[in-house]
Parts: structure tokens; sequence; C-alpha cells
């Protein structure tokens, strides 16, 4: 299975990669199948059914809303988070809405998109099928899971085992943490080094910094966004905004960090809680690798572009490159979906991966990576994902701070070591899924266990 960067790093809107940005584009290749197979025309209706997870919490994650979107013809990648509430409204007011902006059929929320929260279906937790019908008779069924990160499979990519995106093989494969450190050693190079000649089989690598920067751009341009907002964030919790105020806080005595080196960390905080809020508010972000996780790696790296002398372009481009690779890894061997593995797989992969790139850009080695990549994830084994009425707020908002500061942690535990240590990479990845696959499902994505049951009960 081949992976590249831009996949595993996308630009989407909040607030979860795996139960609105993977239905949105899962609505959008159904809307574009209708269309292939040529019965646009005489599509009277289309019914959505979902299951497990995104039948759950699907509300408070905004899955409805991505599924609209998605058949409306909008991508992620492309759609203006401010236009949203006004599509969404034009297609609840007039009961209709067009497919792919060019067939207009009738269209009802309540009965054309069906939560059906006792039901699951087999291969993912985040199960989802469509059906276009011509009268009351169905016509093209299709069924997709929203396997996490955004990543979309159809039936048959699933149970075939196939990449969502086919690519051309990489001329440096690797499936486990052991081949990666092989391939470096072989070649007497980083990580990201192989990363780039990976990429290269589908870009140029021009296109691949300018990419890698664009990222960064919009990482950036979200951090802005979360310091300057304020009020409440949408949904029942009536979770207040807190990073303009903190970001307040710290512009009007940047002289307090002369007194307290730990400042720092309120500034790692700041970018973590900035883009989660904007992520819970359903604005820009970038998937890395989920949503749910989305504040981690640019907190990380706006810790290194801000604090760490000799910072440079060239390094935020390695950091992201490093990143991807051990984030790869994970996705071939686990998973990082919160419904499926709980949120070890959201904020402790995200924590593994800004630690190991946060100790390349340092100038580790390529072991001293791997090391504080497992340290990442290894302080991060069982974290369940529970959250609060569906919404990805509490704890998950929170949480991305505190998994930025224990991945610059880890990497600086592993920058005081030789990179010799006791548990591999490859061990901590395989615990991750076996502890997953063993956690009870009500604390996977469910808002049925945990502090999305207590605190209501308190």
């Amino acid at each position: 299975m081949s992976i590249s960067v831009f996949d595993l790093f996308s630009i989407g809107i909040g607030p979860s990669s795996s139960h609105s940005v993977g239905p949105m584009r899962a609505a959008r290749m159904f809307a574009t199948r209708v269309f292939e197979k040529k019965i646009a025309t005489k599509v009277d209706r289309v019914e959505v059914r979902l299951y497990g997870s995104l039948a759950l919490t699907g509300k408070g994650h905004g899955t409805d809303t991505a599924i609209l979107l998605g058949l409306l013809g909008e991508s992620p990648e492309t759609i203006d988070p401010d236009q949203v509430e006004t599509k969404i409204a034009g297609v609840r007011d007039s009961k209709s809405l067009s497919l792919l902006g060019k067939k207009t059929i009738a269209f009802t929320e309540e009965t054309d998109i069906l939560f059906r929260r006792k039901e699951s279906m087999p291969y993912h937790p985040n199960g989802m099928r469509f059906i276009a019908f011509v009268g009351e008779t169905p016509k093209i069924i299709r069924s997709y899971y929203s396997v996490g990160g955004g990543f979309v499979l159809s039936k048959k990519e699933a149970y075939g085992g196939e990449a969502a995106i086919a690519k051309a093989a990489e001329p440096y494969p690797f499936n486990s943490a052991a081949e990666l450190l092989k391939l470096c050693e072989s070649r007497k190079c980083a990580i990201s080094d192989i990363m780039m000649e990976n990429e290269k089989t589908w870009r140029t690598e021009e296109e691949i910094r300018a990419g890698l920067l664009h990222l960064w751009n919009v990482m950036q341009d979200c951090v802005k966004r979360g310091c300057s907002r304020t009020g409440t964030l949408p949904g029942g919790l009536k979770v207040k905004r807190r990073a303009a105020v903190i970001y307040h806080s710290l512009t009007s005595r940047p002289e307090s960090v002369l007194r307290d080196p730990l400042s720092i960390l309120d500034w790692v905080d700041l970018y973590a809680l900035a883009v989660n809020e904007e992520n819970a508010s359903g604005g820009r972000v970038v998937t890395a690798p989920t949503n749910g996780a989305a504040g981690i790696i640019p907190a990380v790296l706006h810790y290194y572009d801000r604090f760490v002398p000799k910072a440079n372009e060239d390094g935020v481009i390695r950091f992201l490159l490093t990143a991807a690779a051990i984030g790869m890894l994970y996705k071939k061997n686990a998973s990082i979906s919160g419904a499926e593995v709980g949120c070890q797989g959201e904020v402790g992969v995200a924590c593994s991966m800004a630690a190991g790139a946060l100790t390349e850009v340092f100038g580790g080695t390529i072991y001293q990576v791997e090391q504080a990549a497992e340290i990442g994830m290894e302080h991060n084994l069982g974290l369940t994902c529970d959250p609060i009425g569906g919404l990805v707020q509490v704890p998950c908002i929170e949480r991305n701070a505190m998994g930025a500061v224990k991945a610059i942690n880890a990497s600086r535990l592993a920058m005081r070591e030789d990179g010799q240590h006791r548990v591999p990479l490859d061990k901590v990845i395989e615990t991750m899924r076996r502890t997953g696959a063993d956690m009870s499902r009500k604390y996977k994505e469910t808002s049925r266990g945990g502090l999305a049951v207590n605190v209501i009960e308190c």
C-alpha cells in the first residue's frame, strides 16, 4: 500500500476527519458514481444510512452536514467554511439538493439520512451506505468506510486490502520501522531523505516542497484564526474559546518568560488549543493525521519555528516528511481511527509523529528519532475516545495541548540517549493495535462510556 505524505496530511474542515471529512468525500464519490452510470436524470431520491460510530456520534461530529456538502459536490480541500451554513440552510429550507450542482432532487434529512445506532457494518465502525432510487426502486447501492484521517475505502477496496488511491510503487518501500531504519543505514541518510525520494515518484521535488510549505501556511493561518476568535463553540456544551484570552495574556506580558522558562509551554498549549478550537467550530485545518488530533503537529512545529535557534523552511519540510513516515507506519500496521482503536490512534499517533519529527530537526540520529516516536506512543497506550455529547471538544481540545507538550518531552528524552532502548517502535505499534482491539467498544468514539456518560451523570 503506497501512501503519500499528502494523503496523510490533507486540508479539510472540522470537526472530524473520520466523521466529517471522510463522509463528505464518500458522498461526493457516490454522487459522481450516479452521473457515471448515466442515471442521474432519472434519480428521484438518495438515501444515506450511517452505522456504528458514525451513527452514534454523527450529529455531534457534523456527519449529516458533511454528507449534504458532499452530495452537493463540495470537497473538504476547497470548500469555504464560511459558506457552509448558507449551503446547508438552502438544503434544509427547500427540502431539496442539487447532486453535484447539476440535478435537483427532493431531500429531507429526517427521512433520507438514517442513523442506524444499533447496527454496524462488518469491516470498520465507520460504515455508511448510499442508495439512489428511481421511483421506489433502488438503482445504485454503494457502501463506504471512513477509516480515519479522511481516508475512504469502498466495499471492494476494504475487502481487497487496497489503498483508496492507487499509486506507482515508490523506490524505497517500507512497512515497519525496522525496514525504514535499514534503508537509512544502507543509504547513510535521514528518514526525511527516504521520504523525499519516495514522494518524487509522484511529484517533482519543487512540487513537494511547495506543497509541504503550503500545508505549513494553512497550519499557521489556523493558529492565527484560533487566536483571534472569541465566544463559545457550537453544540450544547457551551465550551468557551480560550485561545484568544491566552494569546492576549502572553503577548501583554512578554517579559514573563524571563521569570518562568516554562511559559514556553504556555505558547505550545496556545498553538494546540487555537487549532482545535477552530476544528471544533468547523474551521479549516490540516488533518495531522486526523482532525481530532490536528493541533499537535502544528503546535510542535510552531515551537520549532518560534523557539528553536536556526529553525528554517528546510527544517519545516524535513519535520513534515519525518512525521509522515512515522504516521504511515501506524496507518499500515495499526489504525489512526478513534472509532477503531480509541484516541491512542489519534492523539497518540500525532504525539508519536511530532516527537520523532522534532528529534530529526533537532539533529538527532535515526535511532533517536525512532526512540522519540516510541516514547510518544508508549505513554499514550490505552487512551480512550469518549467525547462528551459526541462533540470534538471535551476532552479532545485540551488533549491536543497535552499531546504536544508530551511530544516535545519525548523528543528531549530521546536526545539525551543514544537511541538504544528496550521497546522498538514496531512493538509499541503492535501493542497499540492489540490494545485497541481489546478496548471496550463503548470507549471508542461512541459517547457511551467514560467522560461522555459520567459528566452527564454528575
